[in-house]
C-alpha cells in the first residue's frame, strides 16, 4: 500500500471551518475504490495543523487519486485556506492494513 502522512497548517481563521472547508474533498476520496483510509486530526499542541492520515491499495490507485476531478478542486480551492505548503511522508509499505501495537496490547 501507499501510506501518506500529510501535515497542513490552515490559516487560524480558517482552522475551526476546516474539517467543513476540506469535507467534499474528503468524502469523494474516502469513495475511492482505492482509498484504504482518508482521515483527519487535529494537533492538540497547534489548532491551526490537521495530520491527515491516507493510505491508498497500490500506485494504481495513488495514480487514480491524483488524478481525479476532486484532486484537481482541492488543488485549486484548499490553498487559500493554508499558511503554507503542506509537508508530507509517503511511503510504499508491504501491508494492507493497520498493525496492532503489541507494546500496548489490551487484554
Amino acid at each position: 500500500m501507499i501510506f501518506i502522512t500529510a501535515k497542513f497548517q490552515v490559516l487560524p481563521e480558517h482552522a475551526d471551518r476546516w474539517p467543513e472547508i476540506s469535507g467534499d474533498f474528503t468524502r469523494a476520496t474516502r469513495a475511492e475504490p482505492g482509498c484504504l483510509w482518508f482521515d483527519w486530526s487535529r494537533s492538540v499542541e497547534d489548532p491551526s495543523e490537521y495530520v491527515l492520515v491516507e493510505a491508498f491499495r497500490d500506485d494504481e490507485a495513488g495514480a487514480a487519486h491524483v488524478q481525479s476531478a476532486h484532486f484537481r478542486a482541492a488543488r485549486e480551492q484548499l490553498p487559500r485556506h493554508l499558511a503554507r505548503t503542506p509537508r508530507i511522508v509517503n511511503a510504499t509499505l508491504d501491508q494492507e492494513d493497520w498493525s496492532e501495537l503489541g507494546e500496548m496490547a489490551v487484554e
